[in-house]
Protein backbone atom coordinates (compact mmCIF):
# COMPACT_ATOMS: atom_id res chain seq x y z
CA UNK A 1 0.00 0.00 0.00
CA UNK A 2 1.10 3.51 -0.72
CA UNK A 3 2.68 4.86 2.28
CA UNK A 4 1.87 8.88 3.28
CA UNK A 5 5.24 9.57 3.38
CA UNK A 6 5.37 8.18 -0.23
CA UNK A 7 2.97 10.93 -1.59
CA UNK A 8 4.48 13.40 -3.80
CA UNK A 9 3.66 16.37 -1.83
CA UNK A 10 6.94 18.43 -1.74
CA UNK A 11 5.91 21.08 -3.69
CA UNK A 12 8.28 22.69 -6.03
CA UNK A 13 10.91 19.90 -7.33
CA UNK A 14 14.49 19.82 -6.05
CA UNK A 15 16.73 19.99 -8.45
CA UNK A 16 18.18 16.55 -7.74
CA UNK A 17 14.88 15.23 -8.80
CA UNK A 18 14.62 17.50 -11.50
CA UNK A 19 17.59 15.65 -13.29
CA UNK A 20 16.95 12.14 -12.15
CA UNK A 21 13.66 13.31 -13.68
CA UNK A 22 15.66 14.24 -17.22
CA UNK A 23 18.09 11.02 -17.23
CA UNK A 24 14.91 8.58 -17.44
CA UNK A 25 12.36 11.05 -20.24
CA UNK A 26 13.60 8.10 -23.05
CA UNK A 27 11.44 5.69 -20.78
CA UNK A 28 8.79 7.30 -19.66
CA UNK A 29 6.49 7.89 -22.48
CA UNK A 30 6.52 3.82 -22.51
CA UNK A 31 5.93 3.93 -19.23
CA UNK A 32 3.17 5.77 -18.89
CA UNK A 33 1.44 3.61 -21.80
CA UNK A 34 1.87 0.49 -19.16
CA UNK A 35 0.85 2.54 -16.09
CA UNK A 36 -2.61 4.13 -18.43
CA UNK A 37 -3.20 1.06 -19.60
CA UNK A 38 -3.08 -0.56 -16.44
CA UNK A 39 -5.36 1.52 -14.55
CA UNK A 40 -7.62 2.43 -17.53
CA UNK A 41 -6.96 6.36 -17.43
CA UNK A 42 -4.10 8.37 -19.33
CA UNK A 43 -4.50 11.00 -16.67
CA UNK A 44 -4.42 8.57 -13.72
CA UNK A 45 -1.70 6.79 -15.66
CA UNK A 46 0.43 9.88 -15.27
CA UNK A 47 -0.18 10.25 -11.62
CA UNK A 48 1.13 6.46 -10.88
CA UNK A 49 3.83 6.87 -12.98
CA UNK A 50 5.08 10.14 -11.14
CA UNK A 51 4.21 8.62 -8.07
CA UNK A 52 6.62 5.53 -9.32
CA UNK A 53 9.49 7.76 -10.45
CA UNK A 54 9.61 9.49 -7.23
CA UNK A 55 9.93 6.08 -5.17
CA UNK A 56 12.64 5.18 -7.65
CA UNK A 57 15.04 8.49 -7.00
CA UNK A 58 13.79 7.75 -3.35
CA UNK A 59 15.72 4.14 -3.65
CA UNK A 60 18.41 4.75 -6.57
CA UNK A 61 21.05 3.51 -3.73
CA UNK A 62 19.11 0.30 -3.90
CA UNK A 63 19.80 -0.08 -7.96
CA UNK A 64 23.11 -2.16 -8.28
CA UNK A 65 25.31 -1.50 -11.29
CA UNK A 66 24.36 -5.02 -12.40
CA UNK A 67 20.46 -4.56 -12.94
CA UNK A 68 19.02 -3.07 -15.77
CA UNK A 69 17.01 0.80 -14.73
CA UNK A 70 14.24 0.08 -17.45
CA UNK A 71 12.79 -3.27 -15.58
CA UNK A 72 13.32 -1.53 -12.55
CA UNK A 73 11.07 1.19 -13.17
CA UNK A 74 9.07 -1.13 -14.50
CA UNK A 75 8.51 -3.24 -11.14
CA UNK A 76 7.90 -0.28 -9.67
CA UNK A 77 5.42 1.10 -11.36
CA UNK A 78 3.74 -2.13 -11.97
CA UNK A 79 3.31 -2.48 -8.28
CA UNK A 80 2.11 1.18 -7.86
CA UNK A 81 -0.69 0.12 -10.62
CA UNK A 82 -1.66 -2.59 -8.49
CA UNK A 83 -2.25 -0.87 -5.09
CA UNK A 84 -4.59 1.91 -6.98
CA UNK A 85 -5.76 -1.13 -8.37
CA UNK A 86 -6.65 -2.52 -4.98
CA UNK A 87 -7.77 0.84 -3.32
CA UNK A 88 -10.31 1.33 -6.18
CA UNK A 89 -11.59 -2.44 -6.00
CA UNK A 90 -11.94 -4.30 -2.96
CA UNK A 91 -8.99 -5.91 -1.81
CA UNK A 92 -10.36 -9.62 -1.97
CA UNK A 93 -11.20 -8.84 -5.48
CA UNK A 94 -8.63 -7.58 -6.49
CA UNK A 95 -5.99 -10.67 -5.08
CA UNK A 96 -8.05 -13.02 -6.55
CA UNK A 97 -8.17 -11.83 -10.11
CA UNK A 98 -3.89 -11.47 -9.08
CA UNK A 99 -3.64 -15.25 -7.63
CA UNK A 100 -5.33 -16.71 -10.53
CA UNK A 101 -4.06 -20.63 -10.73
CA UNK A 102 -0.66 -20.92 -12.80
CA UNK A 103 -1.51 -23.39 -14.92
CA UNK A 104 -0.31 -23.88 -18.47
CA UNK A 105 -2.79 -24.33 -20.77
CA UNK A 106 -1.69 -27.57 -23.50
CA UNK A 107 -2.39 -25.18 -26.55
CA UNK A 108 -1.17 -21.32 -26.88
CA UNK A 109 -2.94 -19.40 -28.93
CA UNK A 110 -1.24 -17.06 -31.40
CA UNK A 111 0.01 -13.90 -30.06
CA UNK A 112 -2.71 -11.20 -30.16
CA UNK A 113 -1.47 -8.19 -32.49
CA UNK A 114 -2.86 -4.77 -29.89
CA UNK A 115 -3.81 -1.56 -31.82
CA UNK A 116 -5.08 1.09 -30.35
CA UNK A 117 -9.06 0.00 -29.54
CA UNK A 118 -7.84 -3.56 -28.61
CA UNK A 119 -4.67 -1.92 -26.27
CA UNK A 120 -7.72 0.06 -24.16
CA UNK A 121 -9.52 -3.27 -24.19
CA UNK A 122 -7.13 -4.84 -21.76
CA UNK A 123 -8.61 -2.76 -18.74
CA UNK A 124 -11.72 -5.37 -18.66
CA UNK A 125 -8.66 -8.30 -18.09
CA UNK A 126 -7.84 -9.14 -14.71
CA UNK A 127 -4.66 -6.89 -13.41
CA UNK A 128 -2.59 -10.27 -13.79
CA UNK A 129 -3.21 -10.71 -16.82
CA UNK A 130 -3.42 -7.27 -17.92
CA UNK A 131 0.13 -6.81 -16.75
CA UNK A 132 1.20 -9.99 -18.53
CA UNK A 133 -0.50 -8.84 -21.88
CA UNK A 134 1.29 -5.34 -21.82
CA UNK A 135 4.67 -6.28 -20.88
CA UNK A 136 5.33 -9.30 -23.52
CA UNK A 137 2.59 -8.66 -26.19
CA UNK A 138 3.15 -4.30 -25.97
CA UNK A 139 6.54 -3.51 -24.31
CA UNK A 140 8.10 -6.71 -25.72
CA UNK A 141 9.62 -7.66 -22.72
CA UNK A 142 10.62 -11.72 -22.51
CA UNK A 143 8.92 -14.12 -20.20
CA UNK A 144 11.81 -14.36 -17.91
CA UNK A 145 11.85 -10.03 -17.63
CA UNK A 146 8.30 -10.32 -17.17
CA UNK A 147 8.60 -12.46 -13.83
CA UNK A 148 10.07 -10.58 -11.66
CA UNK A 149 8.26 -6.80 -12.44
CA UNK A 150 4.83 -9.00 -11.33
CA UNK A 151 6.03 -11.30 -9.19
CA UNK A 152 5.52 -14.69 -10.31
CA UNK A 153 7.04 -17.86 -12.06
CA UNK A 154 7.86 -17.76 -15.46
CA UNK A 155 5.24 -20.81 -15.90
CA UNK A 156 3.02 -18.03 -14.29
CA UNK A 157 3.24 -15.53 -16.88
CA UNK A 158 3.32 -17.72 -19.11
CA UNK A 159 -0.51 -19.33 -18.08
CA UNK A 160 -1.33 -15.64 -17.82
CA UNK A 161 -0.73 -14.73 -21.15
CA UNK A 162 -2.85 -17.64 -22.52
CA UNK A 163 -6.23 -16.47 -20.52
CA UNK A 164 -5.41 -13.19 -22.17
CA UNK A 165 -5.21 -13.59 -25.21
CA UNK A 166 -8.22 -15.82 -25.41
CA UNK A 167 -10.77 -13.51 -23.76
CA UNK A 168 -8.95 -10.68 -25.50
CA UNK A 169 -10.08 -12.49 -28.73
CA UNK A 170 -13.75 -12.84 -27.94
CA UNK A 171 -13.86 -9.18 -26.67
CA UNK A 172 -15.76 -6.80 -28.38
CA UNK A 173 -15.24 -2.80 -27.77
CA UNK A 174 -17.62 -1.05 -25.94
CA UNK A 175 -18.45 2.65 -27.43
CA UNK A 176 -17.02 5.00 -25.03
CA UNK A 177 -19.73 7.00 -23.20
CA UNK A 178 -19.28 10.96 -23.27
CA UNK A 179 -19.33 12.30 -19.72
CA UNK A 180 -22.09 13.90 -18.32
CA UNK A 181 -21.03 16.44 -15.87
CA UNK A 182 -24.02 17.64 -13.28
CA UNK A 183 -25.73 20.79 -14.10
CA UNK A 184 -23.36 22.55 -11.09
CA UNK A 185 -20.42 21.06 -11.84
CA UNK A 186 -20.76 21.77 -15.85
CA UNK A 187 -21.74 26.24 -14.98
CA UNK A 188 -18.56 25.58 -12.49
CA UNK A 189 -16.38 24.38 -15.22
CA UNK A 190 -17.43 26.75 -18.40
CA UNK A 191 -17.11 29.56 -15.78
CA UNK A 192 -13.33 28.66 -14.85
CA UNK A 193 -12.71 28.03 -18.62
CA UNK A 194 -14.10 31.91 -19.17
CA UNK A 195 -11.90 33.52 -16.73
CA UNK A 196 -9.17 31.27 -17.87
CA UNK A 197 -9.78 32.50 -21.38
CA UNK A 198 -9.82 36.12 -20.00
CA UNK A 199 -6.86 36.14 -17.80
CA UNK A 200 -8.96 36.74 -15.11
CA UNK A 201 -6.65 35.32 -12.26
CA UNK A 202 -8.49 36.94 -9.38
CA UNK A 203 -11.57 35.14 -10.80
CA UNK A 204 -9.85 31.74 -10.90
CA UNK A 205 -8.72 31.75 -7.74
CA UNK A 206 -12.28 32.37 -6.40
CA UNK A 207 -13.50 29.41 -7.79
CA UNK A 208 -10.75 27.26 -5.85
CA UNK A 209 -11.33 25.62 -2.08
CA UNK A 210 -8.91 27.80 0.01
CA UNK A 211 -6.82 24.57 0.31
CA UNK A 212 -7.03 23.37 -3.12
CA UNK A 213 -4.15 21.05 -4.42
CA UNK A 214 -2.15 21.56 -7.23
CA UNK A 215 -0.18 19.00 -9.25
CA UNK A 216 2.01 20.20 -12.31
CA UNK A 217 3.70 17.27 -13.52
CA UNK A 218 7.49 17.29 -13.82
CA UNK A 219 7.39 20.88 -11.27
CA UNK A 220 4.94 21.04 -8.71
CA UNK A 221 3.06 19.07 -6.18
CA UNK A 222 1.56 21.18 -3.44
CA UNK A 223 -0.91 23.44 -2.07
CA UNK A 224 -2.15 25.92 -5.08
CA UNK A 225 -1.80 28.90 -2.58
CA UNK A 226 1.76 28.08 -2.42
CA UNK A 227 2.51 28.16 -6.16
CA UNK A 228 3.28 30.77 -9.03
CA UNK A 229 1.14 28.51 -11.18
CA UNK A 230 -1.23 31.45 -13.44
CA UNK A 231 2.02 33.35 -14.14
CA UNK A 232 2.91 30.52 -16.44
CA UNK A 233 -0.23 31.03 -18.49
CA UNK A 234 0.48 35.09 -18.61
CA UNK A 235 3.33 34.74 -20.52
CA UNK A 236 3.08 35.71 -23.90
CA UNK A 237 5.05 33.05 -26.03
CA UNK A 238 2.55 30.97 -27.21
CA UNK A 239 -1.45 32.30 -26.63
CA UNK A 240 -3.22 29.65 -24.80
CA UNK A 241 -6.56 28.83 -25.04
CA UNK A 242 -9.04 26.94 -22.62
CA UNK A 243 -12.14 24.67 -23.68
CA UNK A 244 -14.04 22.01 -22.29
CA UNK A 245 -13.62 18.54 -23.37
CA UNK A 246 -13.82 14.57 -23.02
CA UNK A 247 -10.54 12.77 -22.46
CA UNK A 248 -10.90 8.64 -22.53
CA UNK A 249 -14.30 9.23 -20.65
CA UNK A 250 -13.03 11.38 -18.09
CA UNK A 251 -14.46 15.34 -18.22
CA UNK A 252 -11.10 17.70 -18.38
CA UNK A 253 -9.94 21.06 -19.48
CA UNK A 254 -7.79 21.20 -22.90
CA UNK A 255 -5.50 23.94 -23.81
CA UNK A 256 -5.06 24.84 -26.75
CA UNK A 257 -2.30 26.29 -29.01
CA UNK A 258 -4.40 29.58 -30.39
CA UNK A 259 -1.41 30.48 -32.22
CA UNK A 260 -2.51 28.00 -34.27
CA UNK A 261 -4.96 27.53 -37.50
CA UNK A 262 -7.05 25.51 -36.28
CA UNK A 263 -6.31 26.01 -32.49
CA UNK A 264 -4.59 23.01 -31.84
CA UNK A 265 -5.09 20.92 -28.49
CA UNK A 266 -1.72 20.94 -26.92
CA UNK A 267 -2.01 19.46 -23.08
CA UNK A 268 -5.05 19.05 -20.55
CA UNK A 269 -5.83 20.24 -17.04
CA UNK A 270 -8.08 17.62 -14.46
CA UNK A 271 -10.38 19.89 -12.39
CA UNK A 272 -11.55 18.01 -9.57
CA UNK A 273 -14.78 19.40 -7.85
CA UNK A 274 -16.28 18.96 -4.64
CA UNK A 275 -18.28 21.48 -2.67
CA UNK A 276 -18.89 23.85 -5.13
CA UNK A 277 -15.22 24.77 -5.52
CA UNK A 278 -12.31 23.62 -7.78
CA UNK A 279 -10.34 21.42 -5.24
CA UNK A 280 -7.56 19.95 -7.42
CA UNK A 281 -5.93 20.64 -10.49
CA UNK A 282 -3.65 18.16 -12.38
CA UNK A 283 -1.79 20.16 -14.98
CA UNK A 284 0.15 17.76 -17.67
CA UNK A 285 1.56 20.51 -19.83
CA UNK A 286 4.53 19.09 -19.31
CA UNK A 287 4.11 15.35 -20.26
CA UNK A 288 2.89 15.75 -23.61
CA UNK A 289 3.09 12.02 -23.84
CA UNK A 290 -0.25 12.19 -21.79
CA UNK A 291 -2.08 14.00 -24.24
CA UNK A 292 -0.99 11.68 -27.16
CA UNK A 293 -2.10 8.13 -25.17
CA UNK A 294 -5.79 9.94 -24.98
CA UNK A 295 -8.75 10.25 -27.40
CA UNK A 296 -9.52 13.84 -27.22
CA UNK A 297 -13.08 15.65 -28.16
CA UNK A 298 -14.23 19.30 -27.24
CA UNK A 299 -17.52 19.61 -25.78
CA UNK A 300 -19.42 22.16 -26.73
Amino acid sequence: MTKPEDKLDIGLFEARYTAFLETVTHLRPQLHRYCARMIGSPTEGEDVMQEALFEAYRKLDRLGEDRALAPWLYAIAHNRCIDTLRRRRSRARAEAAAAAPDLVDPTEPVGVMLGPALERMVIHLPPKERACLLLKDVFDHSLEEIAPMVQSSVGGVKSALVRARRKLAVMTETPAVAPVPSPETRRLLELYVDRFNNRDWDGVRELTSADARLRVADCFAGRLADSPYFVEYERPLIPWRMQLGAVDGEVAAIILNAGEHPPTPWSLIRLSVAGGKVVRIDDYIKTPWVLRASTVSLLR
